[in-house]
């Protein structure tokens, strides 16, 4: 099955945005992205060692709080650099009293659209 590109992935499970919310190192790493970031810079300004900064990106793009974007370098050694991916996160209680999460994106650049795309494309060849 190939995802579109231009879309959303699905929701995330509510246990893994409420996991990413009430991680201290998440909040941090969430803190210091006033602009989209690598790994290592990421480390360097929220003061969370690197291993753990990539466990916490890993939690922080699979609760679709972060999104990974991939910068294209001549080279080939290409880098994933990560921005905020949310404007809200809303709990609700639904039709049946079980808890849902809502998450707000913001909309997608031009450039990440084709970030996108570029990394469809990696995952098929």
């Amino acid at each position: 099955m190939v995802r579109n590109p231009f879309g959303d992935d699905d929701s995330p499970e509510l246990t893994t945005v409420l996991d990413a919310l009430d991680d201290e190192d998440c909040r941090d790493i969430v803190s210091v992205l006033d602009e989209p970031m690598t790994a290592s810079e990421i480390a360097d300004e929220s003061g969370v060692p690197l291993s753990t900064t990539y466990r916490k990106l890993e939690l922080l793009t699979d609760s679709s709080l972060l999104y990974e974007g991939v910068e294209v370098r001549p080279d080939g050694q290409h880098a994933s650099r990560y921005d905020i991916d949310f404007e809200e996160v809303v709990i609700l209680l639904d039709d049946h009293n079980a808890f849902d999460v809502e998450i707000a994106h913001r909309a997608r650049t031009p450039d990440q659209r084709l970030e996108n795309i570029w990394s469809e494309v990696r995952k098929e060849t």
